[in-house]
Parts: structure tokens; sequence; C-alpha cells
């Protein structure tokens, strides 16, 4: 049977893996998920909410 979770079940998923300090595995278990889907939720994540890199005009020195 194939679950799918909603965006904000995602984002909150990815939240809780990278600040709780736990291991994927357990956050995944936690959740009733497993770890490849996890994983895999952190790496779109990754891709796609992180700030581009800062324009060279707008670095501080």
């Amino acid at each position: 049977m194939v679950i799918k979770h909603t965006i904000e079940f995602r984002r909150e998923a990815v939240k809780i893996s990278l600040n709780s300090g736990l291991s994927r595995e357990r956050v995944a278990t936690d959740l009733g998920s497993s770890k490849s889907t996890l994983g895999h939720c952190v790496s779109q994540y990754r891709t796609t909410d992180l700030p581009a890199a800062p324009e060279p005009s707008m670095v501080l020195v």
C-alpha cells in the first residue's frame, strides 16, 4: 500500500530530521515512514527551499 503524505507533513518531517538531532531512521520510524522516503524528502527540500547564493553586490565585507 502506498501512502501519499501531504506537503505540510513532508516539510515538518524534514524540519524534525534536520533539527532534532535524531537519526533519520529514528525520525522516519517515529513518523511511520521509511528512511529512504524521508531521505528523498530531505533531498527535495535542500534543492528547492534553500536560498540561492547572495549576489556579489550584496555580500557584506
